[in-house]
């Protein structure tokens, strides 16, 4: 809505990486319970862009502002602290750990604790996975199942059910579709069509301009480092992106 304010705002943001000026003085709102579509060519600066609101890189200028804070991330713990939770293509889940193993990772509930080291509460981890990836409509045998033994779609799936659980506020998802199958692709985006109505902000970084507009609210291009097109889907097309770009 108009006036409200954003869920995360950058200003100024600049970085530069052994003489490369990778981010020129971005300025950008991302207004709550909206899906972005983040598009341009490799070297765009998307990546440091992302980088950067994830936690993974400091800007050498400028802020992020947070819920109407400034913030200084000082690695993902933060971000997922402050509700940014980031979805990559080849996502950091364990492939020889279960469904529910990888879902809690990091943050796993115990029965007990002694200086930071207890027993797993391996009965509550079961029993909230289940809910988690039913949730997101996915239908997997098991939560003790391995991840491994799961597809690129599912594992997408249960990365998205993760964040959703924890109640993230904002989702990054980085080229969430790459090497999917038509089927499981139409279901990460179903996924991300869906996040406003979970009251989830959604960054969608993607190659492929047909998958922004087919679940994305509004565009943003970014050619060599600068924004150079934010505007509303249905008011723009794919050709004008990719004029821009």
């Amino acid at each position: 809505m108009a006036g409200e304010q954003p869920i995360i705002s950058v200003r100024g943001l600049h970085k530069w990486y052994s003489g490369v000026h990778a981010l020129k003085g971005i300025d950008l709102d991302f207004r709550r319970d909206e899906a972005v579509g983040l598009v341009g060519d490799n070297g765009a600066g998307k990546s440091t862009l992302i980088s950067i609101l994830s936690g993974l890189v400091r800007p050498d200028e400028g802020q992020v502002i947070v819920e109407g804070e400034v913030v200084n991330m000082r690695g993902p713990r933060d971000a997922m602290n402050l509700g940014i939770e980031t979805i990559y293509q080849y996502n950091s889940m364990v492939p020889n750990m279960s469904i529910a193993r990888n879902l809690f990772i990091g943050r796993e509930p115990l029965k007990w604790s002694l200086g930071g080291i207890g027993w797993l509460d391996q009965s509550r981890m079961s029993a909230e996975s289940v809910e988690a990836i039913a949730n997101v409509d996915l239908h997997l045998r098991s939560p003790e199942a391995l991840v491994g033994e799961l597809s690129g779609g599912q594992r997408q799936g249960v990365a998205i059910a993760r964040a959703m659980h924890f109640k993230s506020k904002v989702m990054i998802l980085d080229e969430p579709t790459n090497h999917l199958s038509v089927k499981e692709t139409n279901k990460v985006i179903g996924f991300v069509r869906g996040l406003s109505a979970q009251n989830i902000t959604g960054i969608f970084i993607s190659h492929n301009m047909h998958h922004v507009f087919a679940c994305c609210d509004r565009v943003v291009a970014m050619a060599l480092g600068k924004v150079v097109l934010d505007k509303p889907v249905a008011e723009t097309s794919i050709d004008e992106v990719q004029d821009v770009l």
